[in-house]
């Protein structure tokens, strides 16, 4: 499909990749990582053709299609909601021009055609989705689709202006899962996702039938959904068969061995420069001497890879709060006429460790911001505790930062009465080492901007943190430190967000806001999770719309889904049946021939000189054997009858 062939590609000094070769087949489904910079987002542009590379080429199949989902920079205006996605499946004409076009590249074959496999199961995927264009699935896919992703029945017939850049963002993924392409590149797709949109668009990919390559720091997100992991890095690419738990495994134990070698190389040298002091001016080992130098000054003393900082930090002293950290009882609270809250009661206990989560636009920040005493409410009270002192991480806290000020400047701004030594601990903890402290806030990148506006935070001396979604901007290196540094804190903790691998080892609580109020779950994030999910109606419409007619719509969307259901196990089954008729004939045939051949020896003119013995033989095991694999085929096609079966039963 696609083929990355020694691309290079530098942005001023910096340079991203060197010479690189990377190759993407149909049905693979690809992790990309690496620290914030180093280029994830600079390979699927150019897997996208949205940039070129300085050397090298990227081939792209010529029936291959590329939906690309960059992080931000989307815009719609001029349409509902609704019709700015069906623009996605309005494109039958060209479907069918190119349905045309393989089919003359199936007939005429030339030496530039792609192989015959490649071409049938690419005119199979534009005849499906060709299928979807008429009005009724149109209708129903785009329905079923944003629904998915979070927008609600009324929200269909809304100008796409009124929505904010995260809601655009799914707008346009929206379209994209409409269209199907054979290759989806997503970059960070989870970042403006709520828990329910993030875990209805992993189950969605995961059914999907093209080719994956995501951009994310939602580790758990990538594990349930890729089977290869490629490491951007150094100017190279680095692939890893396995999901992203088995790329850390791989590249912690790739790690242990050149730390090992590199410990190795260290005792050669000292040993050698032992030897060589101890007989430099003996006649008879100067030959001998010449030879070790020499041996020592080829190796290669790389040093081994850095391995994640885990510096020792204190947080500062603060005094203990009372029990009760904050009380809050009947709280509205209100945007014009648009309700948030109504009669929202919540009690914080000293230790909690809470996750705030819930949909987008439900009020999670929102409450952040009035249980830290930043945002005002309509009405109830909400009373804080004995000594209680909070530090406040916002979404938006890095845009705060002075942009005059260096790194260095602005941690000693925060934190005076801190050491030297103390400062630079703390930014090495987060990954500012050596001239990284010199440069100024203005030119820091907005991932090195978060990590310091977290950094300034945990200097404030609290008892009570509450962090706004703390990871959106932060890598998988990053993410670990915080993560490590919120396990020491002693304190109360409460997080806003949906990186269920980032709460999982903080949170002992769960509070889901929704319209209706909040529901608090006591235990670990996925033990939360799972009794809300088992706690949510199973009538509740995936679109409850404000007229009325959630009920009636919630039947249509039942009685769509189900019909769905049959198509699709129809069109599974299909193929399937039609394997295991072939492999049936191929039985009966072959068993034919091993009759025929058992008759032979049968029969006594076949000893009398008038058949090959020997011939016989090996034609006879041949068959056995053929019938051996042709039952094992028949065995794993009916296995797979009645998988489909249980699946879409």
């Amino acid at each position: 499909m696609i083929a990355l062939d020694a691309v290079s590609k530098r942005y001023g000094p910096q340079v991203l990749f060197n010479t690189v070769s990377l190759r993407i087949e149909r049905g693979n489904r690809i992790a990309v990582v690496g620290r914030n910079g180093a280029g994830k987002t600079t390979l699927l542009r150019l897997i996208a053709g949205v940039a070129e590379p300085d050397t090298g080429t990227v081939r792209r199949g010529r029936y291959t299609t590329i939906g690309y989902l960059p992080q931000d920079g989307i815009r719609h205006s001029g349409h509902t909601v609704f019709e700015e996605t069906a623009q996605a499946l309005d494109d039958s004409h060209r479907l069918m021009q190119q349905i045309e076009e393989i089919g003359r590249a199936l007939d005429e074959r030339t030496a530039e055609a792609a192989p015959v496999d490649e071409l049938l199961e690419e005119l199979k995927e534009t005849q499906d989705r060709l299928d979807a264009c008429d009005g009724y699935a149109v209708e129903y896919q785009v329905e079923k689709i944003l629904s998915g992703l979070g927008f609600t029945a009324g929200d269909l017939g809304r100008m796409t202006d009124e929505f904010s850049g995260g809601w655009q963002m799914r707008i346009a993924m929206a379209k994209l899962l409409l269209r199907e392409p054979s290759l989806l590149l997503l970059d960070e797709p989870t970042n403006h996702l709520d828990i329910d949109s993030l875990e209805w668009l992993e189950n969605y990919l995961k059914a999907y039938r093209g080719s994956l390559l995501l951009v994310s720091h939602d580790s758990r997100f990538l594990d349930n959904l890729v089977s290869r992991t490629v490491e951007v890095g150094g100017g190279r690419l680095n692939v890893y068969r396995g999901n992203y738990s088995s790329y850390r495994s791989q590249k912690e134990a790739r790690r242990a061995v050149e730390s090992a070698a590199h410990e190795n190389r260290k005792r050669i040298v000292e040993k050698t420069l032992q030897f060589a002091e101890r007989f430099r001016y003996k006649a008879t080992k100067a030959k001998q001497v010449q030879s070790r130098l020499k041996r020592i000054e080829e190796m290669k003393m790389t040093a081994p890879t850095e391995e994640e900082r885990a510096i020792a930090f204190s947080f500062p002293e603060t005094p203990r709060s009372g029990r009760v950290v904050v009380d809050m009882k009947n709280v509205d609270k209100s945007y014009g006429s648009r309700r948030i809250f109504s009669g929202l009661s919540l009690t914080i206990e000293r230790g909690d460790r809470i996750a705030l989560m819930g949909a987008n636009g439900t009020g999670k920040s929102t409450l952040a911001r009035i249980i830290a005493g930043g945002e005002p409410y309509n009405a109830g009270s909400v009373i804080r505790g004995h000594n209680v002192s909070i530090a406040f991480y916002s979404q938006h806290q890095a845009d705060t930062l002075p942009p005059q000020l260096t790194v260095w400047e602005t941690m000693a701004a925060r934190a005076p009465y801190r050491t030297q030594t103390e400062l630079r601990t703390l930014l090495g903890s987060f990954l500012f080492s050596g001239s990284d402290v010199d440069k100024p806030v203005s030119v820091l990148s907005g991932g090195e901007k978060s990590r310091l506006a977290i950094a300034c935070l945990l200097l404030t001396p609290a008892n009570l943190f509450i962090l706004d979604e703390p990871t959106n901007h932060l890598d998988e290196t990053a993410k670990t430190v915080l993560c490590h540094r919120l396990a020491d804190f002693r304190g109360t903790l409460i997080i806003a967000g949906h990186d269920r691998d980032f709460l999982a080892p903080l949170i002992t609580k769960v509070v889901m806001v929704s319209s209706e109020g909040i529901d608090v779950y006591h235990g670990g994030i996925d033990e939360c999770l799972e009794k809300y999910h088992r706690g949510k109606e199973a009538a509740h419409s995936p679109m409850p719309s404000d007229g009325g007619t959630a009920q009636t719509f919630s039947e249509r969307v039942r009685k769509r889904h189900e019909a769905e259901r049959r198509q699709e196990r129809s069109r599974r089954l299909k193929p399937l049946y039609a394997s295991l008729q072939r492999i049936e004939g191929e039985i009966t045939a072959e068993e034919q021939r091993r009759e025929s051949i058992e008759a032979a020896f049968a029969d006594q003119t076949t000893y009398d000189g008038g058949g090959d013995i020997e011939a016989l033989s090996i034609e006879h095991a041949a068959s056995k054997r053929r019938l051996n694999e042709l039952y094992e085929q028949w065995a794993r096609c009916d296995e797979e009858i009645e998988t489909v079966k249980q699946t879409y039963q």
